[in-house]
């Protein structure tokens, strides 16, 4: 049997689990494998009815909440849209980043001018959002210069991290719809993605690892952790 997750925490109410990169959260065709939350229902049972609380994009690994009841769901809910919870990243991107920390305030809506549908920019008409960053590491390696950054999201927007690291000029490694040549996206959803353009990605996977949750949860400080995995930790250098 093919494993499902890593579970980080479980208890009658919710469910913590490590999203693997590349893993849609809600499922488009496929077997019962090819979502997270099929695969949750195949762990809790179809008596159980699983609400993901928080969701990532296919390619950005790392915790995700599951309410096992609507009741969880909506106090969980809550709570991350108070924006009392603290979501933490890792994100690895071209280049040195000059700054040790910084805090990227640029409002978010849809990039018109772009062949992707779902593509967003900044833009002075769109909704608030506001990322801080802190520099964990700078290095090189053959294919160029990167920095290993923590990024603390003081906001939810759709790509929100990815649009603001690489307005900043430092867009994440392997991002193929704001890393600077949309059409590797075209290209991967087309099913034209071809060895070269590969190479250019540098990894199969966007470099982006939701790494931490915290949150006072019925009373009492949590915190949800789960590690990168092991082709991101290995790029960054065993973070």
């Amino acid at each position: 049997m093919e494993k499902l997750f890593d579970i980080i925490h479980e208890d009658a109410d919710l469910l913590v689990l490590n999203k693997p990169a590349g893993l849609v959260c809600h499922p488009t065709k496929g077997d019962e494998y090819s979502s997270l939350i099929s695969r949750v229902r195949l762990h809790v049972g179809a008596a159980t009815t699983a609400h993901l609380v928080n969701r990532l994009d296919r390619e950005t690994g790392g915790v995700v909440l599951v309410a096992k009841n609507a009741a969880t769901a909506g106090e969980l809910g809550k709570i991350l849209e108070s924006r009392t919870a603290e979501k933490e990243y890792f994100a690895i991107v071209h280049g040195h980043v000059a700054a040790e920390q910084g805090r990227i305030d640029g409002p978010l809506g849809k990039d018109e001018r772009s062949r992707v549908v779902i593509k967003d920019c900044v833009r002075a008409d769109g909704a608030a959002a506001v990322t801080e960053f802190f520099v964990q590491r700078r290095f090189e390696r053959a294919e160029g210069r990167f920095s290993l950054l923590r990024v603390l999201p003081q906001s939810g927007r759709k790509h929100q991290i990815r649009i603001h690291l690489a307005h900043l000029g430092h867009p994440l490694v392997g991002d193929k719809i704001y890393g600077g040549d949309e059409d590797l996206y075209l290209a991967l959803v087309e099913g034209r993605l071809t060895a070269e353009q590969r190479a250019r990605l540098i990894l199969e996977h966007h470099a982006l690892h939701a790494a931490a949750v915290r949150l006072v949860w019925r009373g009492q400080a949590v915190e949800f952790k789960a590690k990168p995995e092991e082709w991101f930790a290995a790029f960054a250098g065993g973070e």
